[in-house]
């Protein structure tokens, strides 16, 4: 007689924990601008030591001190995300029927882990020199922890937008092209991003100090090249490309007879945020990096990334739970 695995239940909608995975999908931003404020403002060493700050959780004086109170409180907030995210990945594992969703779960879990040791690291090699390279080992290891917090965000916006009861109760039949269209966008927002943080972390935010040309006698083209002016040229031209992408994606999510209402209001929202993007990109050049403009474009950034990635998501709803090995 031969066995048979049993279907596993579909899944169901549980209005505690799609809060609780929305909540940390919200609170991961607070941590990106906490983390980008602290970078912004050159505050990552303001404490020479790590797990605790001066030795304690509550350091003298970190409420007064602008620099301390940036580091500190980065850290907390991400203390506060490494909770949420044990309880998220142990409440999945326990309630969520959907193989795919567990394990995305355990996976957030094992980034934020290392996002923890990525930041610790980060100040104890922060005196480690490194031949041949400026940055020590420490500020090296900077890159890495912003580009891993990008696919965090990413991990977290699917967990909480399949627990949701638009994912779980409809379905929606898009083309094609617009998932691929989806997938394109999301995959050049990451190399975007990627191409930022290095820029960012090798200070070559000011590398062409003109906009939009690259020189003050308006040439497209630098008047001179090396390490920084190229970082700073591939993030202008990636942000055209992916300008353009994001374009299509929008006119594919409002012309596609399967978006629903959500999506293309989603559409919407995310050219918005690319219009935002780009003047707070070009207001960095022409006010000389100010710290709130600089800090808002990193975490528009994020949004962006968030936004064009849960769209996405939403668009390849019925492929991911039709797949059979998901369940």
């Amino acid at each position: 007689m031969s066995s048979t695995t049993p279907n596993p239940p579909p899944p169901v909608y549980q209005p505690a924990l799609a809060w609780f995975a929305l909540i940390g999908g919200a609170w991961v931003f607070v941590l990106v601008t906490l983390g980008a404020f602290t970078t912004t403002i050159g505050a990552g060493m303001a404490f020479g030591d790590w797990p605790l700050s001066n030795g304690s959780v509550n350091p003298h004086g970190w409420l007064e001190d602008i620099a301390m109170f940036a580091e500190h409180s980065h850290r907390l907030s991400g203390t506060m995300m490494g909770l949420i995210t044990i309880v998220l990945a142990v409440w999945l594992a326990r309630k969520e029927s959907r193989r795919w969703v567990r394990r995305l779960g355990w996976a957030a879990l094992a980034i934020v882990v290392v996002q923890g040791v990525l930041g610790g690291t980060r100040v104890l090699f922060d005196a480690i020199h490194v031949p041949g390279f400026e940055m020590t080992l420490g500020q090296m290891l900077r890159i890495p922890h912003g580009v891993l917090a990008q696919l965090y965000i990413c991990v977290l916006i699917i967990i909480a937008t399949a627990l949701s009861r638009s994912w779980i109760e409809h379905s929606r039949p898009v083309t094609l092209a617009l998932r691929h269209s989806g997938v394109l966008c999301v995959v050049l927002l990451l190399l975007q991003l990627t191409v930022a943080a290095t820029m960012r972390h090798n200070f070559a935010g000011l590398a062409i100090p003109t906009f939009p040309y690259s020189t003050t006698e308006g040439q497209l083209l630098p008047a001179h090249w090396d390490y920084r002016v190229g970082l700073n040229f591939a993030h202008r031209l990636m942000a055209v490309v992916l300008s353009i992408a994001l374009l299509w994606f929008a006119l594919k999510l409002w012309t596609d007879r399967g978006a629903s209402l959500l999506m293309r209001c989603g559409a919407s929202v995310m050219i918005s945020m690319l219009a935002l993007q780009i003047l707070l990109g070009a207001h960095i050049i022409w006010q000389m990096r100010e710290v709130h403009v600089t800090t808002g474009h990193v975490v528009v950034g994020a949004l962006l990334l968030a936004v064009t990635f849960w769209l996405t998501c939403l668009a390849h709803r019925d492929a991911i739970e039709d797949a059979p090995e998901a369940r």
